[in-house]
């Protein structure tokens, strides 16, 4: 989820052409890794919301966790020559960019970060494969299937070259996700029945607020439906450790024009809007239902008009033995219900997920003090070094962004038929 350097402009880099090169740069003192351990050179494309928060990530992950490499924040691209370099100068990136093509074929770079809208995601990723780099795609991974498939095939040939690749679902590395992964994976619901998830934020509810990249289909592909509806497909099929293989779908526009961006914009923010309109080109809210591979059934609600929600994530599944709800709200607590226990004293508790055994806590703080938004950056980052170290496919791959693609594009297709069953493309 990358942001524009201009209201009027797709956030794709421009300019130059993508060429191989791989090799070893030198780096002054400071820059190689810490304590011994070989550097994993970072650039980065795109720098502004989702810029920022894996800023964050790369230069926390080292200090934090004992990692076989040590990430070195190299490069970050953007347009805006002045722009990237205060962005570099806070976050803590060596050099700039303003040439994505450039930054790719860069041999001092190792791991190409891509934080741009997903118009651009397919080219970046697929240049900077080819040139043999290591590469994190924020999601969604593409804006049409197609796209996703080209990239999870490069993402493939790569992987026998010896080069990772990942998609950024950010909230699989919420302690109290991950731990509540384990507990499915261990049997606590026994058979999955049901799967309930919503994501509500209130951001478009005025009708004046510009018509930012975002709102338009040529630049995000989708409007709630790739922004939120994308995360909470990818965490419904990660907890449940299987795929939705068939959705029934309904969207909506509420506001189908809007002005257009008097200056700067960032996609979730703008300096406000001129005289001029322009069409809203995606849906602003979905709604859906679909069914795992198992029968489970499921229901999805993606919206950013739902007034006074501002970043409300909840996910539940019910199965045969117990329950498990989660509220990124709330996010280092998990609720639990053992079904196996004797009514007169069962009921869902409270998990307070922050256990140095619970999932990346070991690392962190005293029982009780919990953590953030930021932190799951902080294990993106240090999930990706050990991949990367390991010359393993990390989760989620590219394989695992072009199947929530495709239960997109259902949505999508459901939608249009007004709301026939639509299974998912295998």
């Amino acid at each position: 989820m990358g942001q524009p350097q201009q209201p009027d402009q797709a956030e794709a880099e421009e300019a130059g052409a993508p060429g191989p090169g791989t090799g070893a740069g030198t780096w002054p003192a400071g820059l190689a890794g810490g304590a011994g351990r070989p550097p994993l050179r970072v650039g980065m494309v795109g720098y502004a919301f989702m810029g920022a928060a894996h800023s964050q990530g790369w230069r926390t992950a080292g200090r934090v966790f004992d990692l076989p490499l040590t990430p070195v924040l190299a490069a970050v691209c953007g347009r805006d020559r002045d722009a990237v370099r205060a962005m570099a100068d806070r976050h803590g990136w060596a050099t700039t960019e303003t040439d994505w093509r450039a930054l790719v074929t860069r041999d001092d770079i190792d791991l190409v970060d891509i934080c741009t809208p997903g118009d651009s995601h397919a080219e970046i990723a697929l240049a900077a494969l080819a040139a043999g780099k290591h590469v994190l795609c924020e999601k969604p991974l593409a804006n049409t299937v197609e796209e996703a498939e080209a990239m999870t095939a490069a993402a493939e040939e790569a992987h026998a070259r010896g080069q990772v690749a990942m998609v950024g679902f950010n909230y699989r590395r919420v302690p109290a996700t991950a731990l509540a992964r384990r507990m499915v994976a261990e049997g606590r619901l026994g058979t999955l029945r049901h799967v309930r998830v919503t994501y509500l934020q209130d951001w478009l509810v005025d009708p004046e607020f510009p018509l930012t990249w975002r709102l338009r289909k040529e630049t995000a592909g989708s409007g709630a439906l790739g922004d939120l509806g994308a995360h909470i497909v990818d965490l419904a099929q990660y907890l449940a450790g299987e795929p939705v293989v068939g959705v029934s779908a309904l969207t909506e526009t509420f506001v189908r024009e809007r002005p257009l961006p008097a200056g700067a914009s960032s996609g979730l923010a703008s300096a406000g809007g001129s005289d001029a309109r322009g069409a809203v080109t995606v849906d602003d809210a979905a709604l859906f239902t679909g069914r795992f591979a198992s029968g489970a059934i499921a229901s999805f609600e993606a919206t950013r008009f739902a007034t006074g929600r501002k970043n409300a994530l909840c996910i539940e599944l019910n199965g045969e033995r117990g329950s498990l709800a989660f509220d990124l709200e709330r996010l280092n607590e998990l609720s639990y219900h053992d079904h196996t226990e004797p009514g007169a004293h069962a009921g869902f508790r409270r998990i307070l997920v922050t256990e140095s055994d619970h999932p990346y806590l070991d690392a962190w703080w005293p029982p009780g003090h919990g953590l953030g938004y930021e932190h799951t950056f902080v294990h993106q980052a240090r999930d990706l070094v050990h991949a990367v170290a390991a010359g393993e496919r990390p989760a989620p791959s590219f394989a695992d962004g072009l199947q929530v693609q495709r239960v997109l594009a259902a949505v999508e297709e459901s939608a249009e038929k007004n709301s026939v069953y639509t299974p998912t493309a295998v």
